[in-house]
């Protein structure tokens, strides 16, 4: 598997962390390759590393990954139904067995800590003291989207610096993410909302709820959600389970399909309708704490904010369960290029957009003044201890009156980024037609290809894998084309496109910096592309050759894959 150019950036930063502190803690919204990244940490380190995971979900998808990053390095697991501690790689371990059984714990290199945000409660503290007293050098390697917890001081103890971390407006302008677009409504609550107390480090819910939960209020928020959003997969967060039934029974009473989740709901119920919800039976499902983190349903496409939050982290986490890009092998037919996110509290005004979660324009690393952390410097929230940092803009000379907030970028620079995304490829991108441009983009990297069409006002990306042979020339593993984006933004279709070569593809040979892409045609090539005998090229080189022979032995397929991806679009 091949990194991307800021996966491969915070790879780096950690390992330095790691060797300089001896921990180090990796902030990464979703989107940006979490495990990815924190594979790449561990591959690059070596030694006997325990991974740590608080769901059995997550086990099987990190181990998968780092096999995928890390081929060569050996991993075991150590878990309720296998406890196996591989002595030269990384044991995936959960966190539940692990507490129970301290005493089988070897000595370690190194622990990684998936969602580690987690690692105040006891079982990790004690899971890490029992690997210290194994050895006192064992490096501690966290990573986590949203760092900041309630209690301000979860973290202090376990990591003392953060060496990266990746704004989620950077996910969004390199085409990981989708844009959000955010409209504040308000339905004559925010006066009243301003008042609300803050008891255990948020909001009072139930005084929200008094606030919020009216009928006639209820109605008024379906009204405005079928104004913005109607035909939108969305969630929705409230303050209490009553003010959710209740916000569900208005859907309902508006004729839409809805649905709740909450705590107090088994494991079981609770499974089945967010499968429905995934299966497209239900648009809208309401939630109380129940989806904000480690759910993922890419189809969401809208989010409504029916509560206030005290911390930004919160914030982000529920808008971030809209903002995944469609695999639209999964969900045929369903398209997505941005996420409406209503809010009728006071979040957004209290926060800002989910962009300003660092200065853009600092560099280098700064100390927490609260904690003494060493952070990066473009941080306004310390990921470990939550201290904010005063805005620059609202520092005034004394008897000034306060600066009005800077306006933060529009995310409207997408051309400039589509630039450099091919500039930072590890593969060379072909416009195949260039009396029309953009109008087939391929890159073909050996062991696979992709493609961007543009047709019909949109923009679909297919790739595939070449057949695996043996020796005898028999088939290991068949052909495979995969649907990759269907949008009407360039730069999403690209992206996905890019990832899949980076996975699938051969990274060395195909690599744009190889001489043999720039030298002519061979003769098999000159023959098939029908080019004049005697070295009369025109320009076209034996990579380009290659895109130009992919697209006329595939275009048959290509056409009758893309017609059916439109055909299926205007079904749904």
């Amino acid at each position: 598997m091949q990194l991307r150019p800021r996966q491969v950036e915070f790879r780096d930063k950690c390992v330095a962390a790691l060797g300089e502190h001896g921990n180090t803690l990796g902030v990464a919204p979703t989107g940006a390759g979490k495990t990815v990244m924190f594979s790449a940490v561990v591959g690059a380190i070596g030694g006997r590393w325990l991974v740590i995971q608080h769901r059995d979900e997550l086990v099987s998808q990190n181990r998968k990954t780092f096999w995928m990053v890390n081929p060569n390095v050996p991993h075991d697991l150590y878990t309720a139904g296998r406890k196996r501690w591989e002595k030269r790689g990384a044991t995936f371990g959960m966190i539940q067995t692990l507490a129970q059984n301290l005493e089988d714990i070897p000595e370690l290199d190194g622990i990684a800590i998936d969602e580690a945000h987690h690692v105040a409660s006891p079982s990790y503290r004690k899971v890490i003291a029992a690997a210290k007293a194994a050895n006192s050098k064992v490096a501690i390697f966290g990573v986590t989207a949203t760092a900041n917890r309630g209690d301000k001081k979860g973290l202090v103890g376990i990591f003392d610096n953060v060496a990266d971390q990746i704004p989620i407006r950077d996910l969004i302008l390199e085409g990981h993410l989708v844009r959000p677009r955010t409209f504040v409504i308000d339905v004559g609550t925010q006066g009243a909302l301003s008042g609300v107390k803050q008891t255990a480090g948020d909001f009072n819910m139930d005084q929200v709820a008094q606030i919020m939960d009216h009928a006639p209020l209820n109605e008024k928020i379906v009204e405005e959600w079928k104004k913005h959003a109607g035909d939108r997969r969305t969630v929705v967060f409230c303050s209490t389970i009553e003010h959710a039934n209740h916000v569900c029974m208005a859907f309902l009473a508006g004729g839409v399909s809805a649905e709740t989740v909450d705590g107090k709901m088994g494991e079981r119920d609770r499974r089945a309708v967010l499968a429905r919800f995934d299966r497209g039976e239900i648009q809208v499902i309401v939630n109380v704490a129940v989806l904000t983190e480690g759910w993922d349903c890419q189809p969401v496409s809208c989010v409504v904010l029916l509560r206030p939050s005290s911390y930004k982290s919160t914030m982000v986490q529920m808008i971030g369960r809209g903002l995944r890009k469609i695999d639209p092998e999964r969900y045929p037919g369903i398209r997505k290029d941005d996420c409406v996110v209503l809010d009728f509290g006071t979040s957004v005004l209290m926060h800002g957009t989910i962009d300003q979660d660092v200065d853009l324009d600092q560099k280098g690393a700064k100390d927490c003044p609260e904690c003494h952390a060493t952070i990066p410097a473009q941080a306004r929230d310390c990921p470990i201890c939550g201290y904010h940092f005063p805005d620059p803009e609202a520092v005034t000379a004394p008897g000034a009156g306060a600066s009005p907030p800077k306006k933060r970028g529009e995310l409207a620079d997408f051309v400039l980024t589509e630039v450099d995304l091919l500039d930072a490829s590890p593969y060379r991108w072909e416009d195949l037609f260039t009396n029309m441009p953009g109008v087939v983009t391929m890159a073909d990297a050996m062991k696979a290809w992709a493609c961007v069409i543009a047709y019909g006002g949109r923009f679909i990306a297919l790739g595939y894998v070449q057949p695996v042979k043996d020796t005898e020339g028999g088939i290991i593993a068949p052909e495979q084309w995969r649907l990759l984006a269907d949008s009407d933004t360039r730069i999403l279709a690209l992206q996905s496109a890019d990832d899949f070569l980076r996975e699938h593809g051969d990274s060395d040979t195909a690599r744009k910096s190889r001489t043999w892409m720039s030298q002519p045609p061979s003769e098999k090539q000159a023959l098939h592309l029908g080019l004049p005998a005697g070295g009369m090229n025109f320009g076209i080189t034996r990579y380009r050759a290659t895109c130009l022979l992919t697209w006329k032995f595939k275009e048959r397929e290509i056409r009758r894959r893309v017609e059916a991806t439109r055909q299926r679009a205007l079904a749904a």
